[in-house]
């Protein structure tokens, strides 16, 4: 079962202020009145400390409430770690790879809520963003293809934007085995280039038959670098019918650099993948 971090933690935020507000209006004034009685009549100071003593659950939440919220202002608006965890943008982002996502540079959002409420600006084509998809609750991270208003078109393993058809620099063909059956596929690399803004893709082998897509205003058209591997806006389906767009207000950020990797199981992390992001 996945966890909703982000909701866990704003509702651990709202408790323990709430709790640490409750005591400092009303909780600890009367414990101070008490205390000054206790001494006016002679109690000894042992009485009058025990007196004014936080009970627990305000002491934990006096304790805690400031730390949860400077780690919830600082994920919420400025940067927040997030793990790679499948092969969808390889070979750009690898499994086990430790990114750090920018969620200042699309505009404020609040918590949870996920609306903007300060707009700083917005995806350009050739991001690497982090969002969640229109059927699913986890965090995805694609690149930006298409923004609002775009024509795609993929056919034969090319991209076509507004007609335009991305530009390919072919690299390498090499094989990847086939799981357990001991064949292998093919897998051919190439550097593809958008609004001059260049990535590394992996096409395969199997066919593809035509696809074409309109993106509505405030939406985007998402694909995996890793094109064989990638469930993403060419795919996606909901409970309400065919939707391959994300909707602005399901952005979480954008990808800025890969901060640490560490490959699955018993492993060491390692730094010898960091790297920024344009």
């Amino acid at each position: 079962m996945d966890i909703d971090f982000p909701l866990v933690l704003t509702w651990a935020v709202l408790i323990t202020g709430a709790i640490w507000l409750f005591d400092h209006l009303l909780l600890r004034p009367r414990r101070m009145r008490a205390a000054d009685a206790l001494a006016a009549g002679g109690t000894s100071s042992v009485d009058v400390e025990q007196t004014l003593k936080e009970p627990m659950p305000v002491e934990y939440a006096r304790s805690f409430f400031p730390v949860l919220l400077l780690v919830l202002v600082l994920r919420s608006f400025l940067a927040e770690p997030y793990q790679i965890p499948s092969e969808s943008m390889v070979p750009t982002l690898t499994v086990g790879d430790f990114i750090l996502v920018n969620k200042f540079v699309y505009g404020i959002r609040l918590p949870v809520l996920g609306t903007k409420i300060i707009d700083v600006g917005e995806p350009q084509r050739g991001d690497v963003m982090v969002f969640v998809p229109p059927h699913d609750s986890r965090y995805f991270i694609k690149r930006v293809i298409g923004l609002p208003g775009d024509r795609i078109r993929y056919e034969d393993k090319a991209l076509y934007i507004n007609d335009v058809r991305a530009s390919y620099e072919f690299i390498r063909q090499f094989r990847e085995p086939l799981g357990f059956s001991g064949g292998h596929i093919a897998i051919r690399e190439y550097e593809e280039t958008i609004d001059g803004r260049s990535h590394t893709t992996y096409r395969y082998g199997f066919p593809e038959s035509p696809k074409q897509w309109v993106v509505p205003e405030g939406a985007y058209f998402m694909m995996g670098d890793n094109r064989g591997k990638s469930e993403d806006s060419r795919a996606w389906k909901t409970l309400a019918g065919p939707t391959p767009f994300v909707p602005e207000e399901n952005i979480v950020g954008k990808a800025v650099a890969i901060w640490v990797h560490k490959d699955p199981g018993w492993h060491w992390p390692t730094f010898a993948r960091n790297q920024w992001f344009d």
